[in-house]
């Protein structure tokens, strides 16, 4: 009996389940396909991605061999291009090659190229934070004290792997001022922070033990 009556169950089951397919055979036919638009998307987007970080990569390239073969002019264009490009990896490498071989000497411009880094690129937290502080090092002998603390108001609110870096350069920047109060507090708070570049203890350590001792 309870055999027969499994049996029925199944049954029913399997009924139940050919009329639902049966009766929505043409919805589930419509999601079928936008699933299949969806992976094919998805697809070809990504194919499209890579082919497009290759050119920005092939660019960048030739950008470095225009500039050992003498072409500034060539260089900078490239570069500019590519920084215009948001991308995360090459727009970034771009304006530090620009910066680390004095391709453009207007800081106005080269700010507006860290700006499209910091504002308008897809950039991971570190690399933004990294990009933030090196627009600090780039600008700290010509601006001021307000102006400074602005740019590194990101790193020096929430603890980050370059917060000791930011305190660091604000440290020596107003050693430089002869505000020596200021510097010191600022070395102090490297050393209370969590999570503090080893390298910039040791040698925060020394500045005080050899600058700041009483």
């Amino acid at each position: 009996m309870d055999e027969d009556v499994s049996i029925i169950n199944s049954n029913t089951r399997n009924e139940k389940i050919k009329n639902f397919f049966k009766d929505n055979k043409k919805i589930l036919l419509v999601l079928l396909f936008f699933l299949l638009i969806l992976v094919i998307s998805y697809f070809s987007y990504s194919e499209y991605k890579s082919i497009q970080i290759k050119k920005i990569s092939d660019r960048y390239n030739s950008a470095v061999i225009d500039f050992s073969n003498g072409s500034k002019d060539k260089t900078v264009e490239k570069l500019l291009e590519i920084i215009d490009k948001k991308d995360p990896t090459y727009s970034t490498l771009s304006l530090y090659f620009i910066i680390d071989n004095q391709l453009i000497p207007d800081r106005k411009e080269v700010n507006d190229l860290f700006d499209i880094l910091i504002n308008k690129t897809s950039l991971k937290k570190n690399i933004k934070n990294l990009v933030i502080y090196k627009k600090a090092l780039y600008n700290a002998d010509f601006v001021n004290e307000n102006e400074i603390l602005e740019m590194l108001k990101p790193l020096i609110n929430k603890q980050s792997i370059w917060s000791s870096h930011a305190f660091y350069l604000l440290a020596e920047f107003f050693y430089s001022k002869n505000e020596k109060q200021k510097a010191k507090e600022f070395f102090n708070k490297i050393l209370s922070l969590d999570n503090a570049n080893q390298d910039i203890i040791k040698e925060t350590q020394k500045r005080l033990n050899r600058d700041f001792s009483d």
